[in-house]
């Protein structure tokens, strides 16, 4: 029995130790304790990485997020690089440190020191619409449940409410192919986006782009108020009345960015606002960090 003691604590010995020439296991480095890059990177990077980190937070906020799945990517002012998600971090737990610098085609260019790396569909669906929309500096995928449920109604989305018919004839969809690994995909998706800034990826979820991470922040919430009010809507089972195609045409121009103010720069500062009361209550980084 002593023997058997003795060998079983040479064997945890050894293991502790590691043997040259035989593989073991070991930890990975998930930590989270992320430093800081601001004296590394240029002006223009450091405000990027604060807008984009904030972003996450707010979808976190509102309720649009899934698990650590989905992306929110930002092009870098002057470059052809983006900003993208660890794979593997909480949408709240994200800081302007933690993000992933990636070139056009999922290359990483720069990270944090850490295992955790980035998720292929954010490159292969992000990655198409800003190689292909040379006016989208961000886009936004979410996986919520009203998103989700609308994205397998033959229907679409219905024009039931002001909300939205801001997306009325100015929304694309696509078909889904599968989970978005297959660089093939990338042409298709981009055609059924077209110029809009709002699709609906059938069986999949919603997605939105815009000239800033403000504009696309602000059309994602519509759109995903709009997905929740017609779940709403369609599980009353009454009647349903739509205005008529005029009223629909006149008031989708009205609310599209730009016609009257460009979407997100009112409402930016005051989610701002919001992050910071709650990063006083909260046990996660700021996003700024």
């Amino acid at each position: 029995m002593i023997r058997n003691i003795v060998g079983r604590c040479r064997v945890a010995a050894w293991q502790a130790k590691g043997h040259a020439g035989m593989n073991y296991v070991s930890t990975p480095n998930y930590a989270t304790g992320f430093r800081t890059v601001r004296d590394e990177v240029t002006p223009e990077e450091w405000q990027a990485r604060v807008d984009l980190a904030a972003t996450y937070r707010l979808i976190d906020h509102y309720g649009m997020t899934d698990m650590i799945y989905n992306h929110i990517t930002l092009r870098i002012p002057g470059t052809e690089h983006l900003l993208i998600n660890l794979y593997g971090l909480l949408y709240r737990e994200i800081t302007a440190s933690s993000l992933v610098k990636i070139d056009v085609e999922g290359n990483i260019i720069a990270k944090p020191d850490t295992e955790y790396g980035i998720n292929k569909s954010g490159y292969v669906i992000h990655g198409a619409i800003h190689k292909a929309r040379p006016d989208v500096a961000a886009v936004i995928h979410t996986h919520t449940r009203a998103g989700m449920a609308v994205s397998s109604m033959k229907c679409g989305l219905l024009p039931l409410n002001q909300t939205a018919i801001r997306f009325s004839g100015h929304i694309g969809y696509h078909d889904y192919e599968g989970p978005a690994v297959d660089l093939a995909e990338r042409e298709r998706l981009v055609a059924d986006l077209g110029a809009h800034d709002a699709m609906i990826l059938r069986a999949h979820g919603l997605l939105t782009c815009g000239a800033t991470i403000q504009q696309a922040f602000n059309t994602m919430y519509q759109l995903e108020m709009s997905c929740r009010a017609q779940v709403d809507t369609l599980s009353a089972r009454t009647e349903i009345d739509l205005p008529p195609p005029e009223v629909l045409e006149r008031t989708a121009h009205l609310y599209q960015p730009g016609v009257r103010r460009p979407y997100g720069v009112l409402e930016w500062h005051a989610m701002l606002r919001l992050l910071e009361a709650e990063s006083k209550h909260s046990a996660f980084p700021h996003y700024t960090s």
